[in-house]
């Protein structure tokens, strides 16, 4: 079978027969749709076909973009629209919008030399890093959603940008914890070298003046780092000591604050060793894991922000004269009629009122074919109409709404979620508490013997004794560890996963798009006439080609189409080739066709579709979500591993057993809400089990979030994967597995780690207490305990 040529557009196969192409670079290229080709003809009509010339990536295929309606794009032409996100210079206009489609560098040229090109525009940059395009425009002379429009037909998906406000201040707060760290850093190392220069070892030959020159130097360089950088630490211990609460920010601040006056003392007398070399390293060592762990909160608070997503931007509201117009969701009321077209997403939840379709619920329930509804059946705001128009009472919005439940299940299961590092905090304030109480008592004993070095031996315990090495000792490993995951296509959320792998003793998995590929291909034909299978097939693709269905993605883009199409939700499609009726789906809806005997189904596994004519049925099309190469290795490696494998499932079909007998999964269960889910994993955790919890899908979130771990597939929505501990960004099983494996060997480094780091700050608490330890080996003591920690967790990173 001969290898079907790439579309030059988007470098999908271009079915056998394609009559679509167009003139790019004086030669006639193949395309493989009339999306491809729309795009690519006004590329070239712009005089921008050296895009072709320039770009390293071929192109985002028009027809997976998400498709916006022209009314629909009408609706950003109002002003209370364009408010929240458009800013008025004068007579111009300025917005971000956020682009979808790009692949290369290549179409940034393209997306702002077009609008460069267009009247009106003034100006328009693209940010490749994040896709956002600035752009002002006169609005008198071009509507924004001309501009829209614009974009899109040379292949582009643009939508206003705005922040939401959680993430934005969240993202200023990293800024500003990058730009102290970064202050930290560049003036420790000025602080570092300008102390070397005064300590015994080093001043050889240093006449006073020059040391007087070095100290009021290193004191202004520490300054910035003391009251801009580790402001924060100091805040936070002043509200812990108010609310009579113990945590590492008292004695950080007890240290660094204590350095920092000793460094004042000496500097101002001459007399002493400076701190601000040790200040200065406290601060840039404990910055970096605060960085770290402002990071990880980032990626999981956005979290609620992406339920947005799966709504509609906008809706047809019905008059009472049976009008449409469109109208932003937020203006619609509960009791309103809406209607909802083929292929649109329903904007709220309510009764059908008039209307015969299916939909597809998966994004709920999981369950990949769309389900037939008709009058007074209920549907659920997010799902999508596949096949007829909807007419629908609106019966809840908003917060009241079925997506809306599944987001309060999700913050009701994060807050049951395990808290492995309240144990590690309860500890902290043990030793701080310990170590506190030993300098209290250390001060007063030395200050009866020796009250001029009652102060230094206090802050060189203090100093010595600064848990950074404890603090450090799991953050870096969890970290080198994480780094070495991502690079296999594991990508960790949450620092407690790779502890927690240790535990688990119980896998729950979904079905749909996680075992299995998540969406239905042909997998056999079976002619009952004189057809053969190729000239079945091409019948059968012409029928669906229009057909948003699920199950006509099955079969590819056809060269052709049938005509005069109708479609009977639930039962299947009629249409006419070549002047031949047709009919594929069901058999009974197929047979009917010519009259003859419901055929009956001749296989238990997969989703049988029959074609037939007016003469009778021509074949049978067996359809199948196939199992991912890697699912039975993933299964094996658990069962090896003891672990208990156990099925839960949105889908109601018999593909669930099949399944879980083909994986060899003794437990299995079908028809699962996410409510369901989150009942079955609680009574797993009364039995005192630990869970790990694979899935997809919105409808395993709350499972996600419950689990004491939790992984979501690359190919998870949006909200799945920010409410997952790790996302297996490759969809590679096998990934999981190394997980079990680096899960081990970080927990023993781990624990070399605390060892270390206890062992040194048992050791160092009574030679402290002595006197033994002058300040310049304190200093080093500390980070000399610091950097082996960090050695350790880099031995993760050998595979």
């Amino acid at each position: 079978m001969a290898t079907p040529l790439p579309c030059y557009h988007c470098g999908l196969p271009v079915p056998a027969g394609s009559t679509w192409h167009a003139q790019v670079l004086g030669e006639t290229r193949a395309l493989c749709c009339p999306g491809c080709q729309a795009v690519a003809e006004a590329i070239v009509a712009g005089g921008l076909e050296h895009y072709y010339k320039h770009r390293s990536e071929t192109a985002a295929n028009p027809q997976d973009l998400p498709q916006i309606l022209p009314d629909e794009l009408a609706l950003y032409d109002r002003a209370d629209v364009q408010q929240p996100f458009v800013q008025q210079q004068g007579e111009l206009s300025e917005t971000c919008l956020l682009i979808e489609g790009i692949s290369c560098a290549a179409c940034g040229w393209l997306i702002e030399k077009h609008l460069r090109a267009t009247p009106g525009v003034e100006s328009a940059h693209l940010n490749l890093s994040n896709h956002r395009l600035q752009v002002r425009w006169a609005d008198s002379q071009v509507p924004l959603s001309s501009l829209l429009t614009s974009l899109r037909r040379i292949g582009y998906a643009a939508h206003p940008w705005q922040a939401d406000a959680a993430a934005e201040q969240l993202t200023q707060e990293n800024r500003r914890a990058m730009r102290q760290l970064g202050v930290a850093g560049l003036l420790w190392m000025q602080v570092m070298m300008a102390s070397m220069a005064t300590w015994p070892e080093f001043n050889v030959d240093l006449t006073p003046e020059l040391d007087s020159i070095l100290r009021w130097t290193s004191l202004f360089l520490t300054t910035p780092i003391i009251f801009y950088c580790c402001g924060q630490f100091f805040r936070g211990a002043l509200r812990d000591l108010r609310t009579r609460h113990l945590t590492m920010d008292v004695s950080v601040s007890l240290a660094i604050g204590g350095a920092y006056a000793a460094g004042i003392w000496s500097t101002v007398t001459g007399v002493g060793e400076l701190y601000f070399d040790a200040a200065g390293m406290f601060a840039l060592f404990l910055l970096a894991g605060r960085y770290l762990e402002r990071r990880a909160r980032e990626r999981t608070a956005a979290a609620t922000a992406q339920l947005v997503n799966l709504l509609p931007a906008s809706c047809l509201r019905l008059a009472a004269d049976g009008q449409s117009q469109r109208i932003l969701l937020s203006e619609l009321r509960t009791g309103e009629h809406v209607l909802v077209p083929p292929g649109a997403l329903l904007p709220a939840d309510g009764l059908i009122l008039s209307g015969q379709s299916s939909v597809d619920e998966s994004v709920l329930t999981g369950e990949y074919l769309p389900q037939p509804r008709g009058v007074g059946d209920t549907v659920t705001a997010g799902t999508l109409n596949v096949e007829g128009p909807l007419t629908v009472e609106v019966q809840a919005l908003g917060d009241a709404t079925r997506l809306s439940a599944i987001v309060r299940l999700l913050e009701r299961a994060q807050s049951d979620k395990p808290r492995l590092a309240e144990i590690a905090d309860r500890v902290s304030q043990w030793f701080l508490f310990i170590v506190l109480i030993a300098a209290a008592v250390v001060g007063a004993v030395w200050w009866q013997i020796d009250s001029e070095r009652a102060f230094w031996v206090v802050l060189a315990l203090l100093v010595a004794t600064c848990p950074c090495a404890l603090a450090l000792a799991t953050p870096t490993a969890l970290t080198t560890a994480t780094g070495s995951l991502h690079r296999l296509g594991l990508l960790l959320t949450r620092g407690h996963v790779l502890e927690g792998l240790n535990q688990i003793d119980t896998l729950i998995v979904d079905k749909t798009g996680t075992l299995t590929e998540g969406r239905l291909t042909l997998s056999a034909i079976h002619p009952l006439r004189e057809l053969d299978s190729d000239t079945c097939l091409a019948l059968a693709a012409a029928l669906e080609n229009r057909s948003e269905h699920p199950i006509a993605k099955a079969f590819g883009r056809a060269a052709r189409a049938a005509d005069k199409v109708d479609s009977q939700p639930g039962l299947g499609l009629q249409g006419s080739v070549d002047g031949r009726t047709l009919r594929i789906g069901q058999a009974a809806f197929v047979c009917a066709l010519s009259g003859q005997e419901t055929l009956q189904i001749p296989g238990e596994h997969g989703q049988w579709l029959l074609l037939g004519d007016t003469q009778g049925p021509l074949a049978w099309l067996v359809l199948d979500d196939r199992l991912r190469d890697d699912a039975p290795a993933l299964i094996a490696a658990c069962h090896a591993r003891g672990l208990d494998v156990q099925l839960l499932s949105g889908d109601s079909s018999p593909m669930v057993a099949e399944v879980a007998r083909q994986l060899g999964i003794k437990q299995a269960y079908g028809g699962m809400t996410p409510d369901d889910k989150l009942a079955h994993l609680r009574n797993l955790h009364a039995q005192g089990r630990r869970v790990l919890m694979l899935g997809d899908g919105v409808n395993d979130v709350p499972v996600l979030a419950g689990a004491d771990i939790s992984v979501a597939m690359g190919s998870a929505t949006d909200l799945a994967k920010t409410s997952a501990d790790a996302v297996l960004l490759s969809n590679r099983l096998d990934s999981l597995v190394q997980a079990f494996a680096m899960a081990r060997r970080t927990r023993r480094i781990i624990i070399e780690n605390l060892a270390w780091a206890s062992l040194y700050n048992g050791l160092v608490l009574p030679f402290a207490a002595l006197g033994w330890i002058t300040p310049i080996w304190a200093a080093f003591g500390m980070s000399v305990s610091s950097l082996l920690v960090v050695l350790n967790a880099l031995r993760l990173t050998r595979n």
